[in-house]
């Protein structure tokens, strides 16, 4: 079984599209866009991209606005870009998301803004502990 390395690089958010640009015109292919908070409150996000035999993932940490690589990488960059941002609420700055892509647009909490939080079924337990349970037994998220 061969693996591949995956290598953590830390960058600026400004080095976003000057990298993806030269990764694009080496013939790179970018693997994923991923994007989540850290324990501590932290947002980050990740551009991996493959660079045989090693998976670069590129990090930006602390920041929430970054540059849409979507001109450069077409649907393998926007549509995992506009998951984020109707997930997390981050800025890709000339992303159209003028339209959701699959999260209600009436969803509450949201009103169309992202940021639906995935919570540790544990804490949504002891929250709905204080305040009860449906009439049919289940967990109020």
């Amino acid at each position: 079984m061969n693996l591949q390395e995956y290598k953590r690089i830390d960058i600026k958010k400004d080095e976003v599209l000057p990298l993806a640009e030269r990764m694009k015109k080496e013939g790179r292919f970018l693997v994923m866009i991923h994007g989540w908070i850290n324990k501590d409150g932290t947002p980050e996000v990740s551009w991996d991209y493959a660079v045989d035999p090693v998976v670069e993932s590129y990090h930006v940490v602390g920041e929430t606005v970054f540059p849409s690589i979507g001109d450069i990488y077409c649907e393998a960059a926007t549509w995992p870009e506009r998951e984020i941002n109707e997930l997390f609420g981050f800025t890709f700055e000339g992303l159209d998301v003028s339209k959701r892509l699959f999260l209600p647009e009436d969803m509450l909490e949201t009103q169309g803004k992202g940021q639906i939080m995935v919570t540790p079924l544990k804490e949504l337990v002891e929250k709905n502990a204080v305040g009860g349970s449906s009439p049919e037994g289940e967990v109020k998220a």
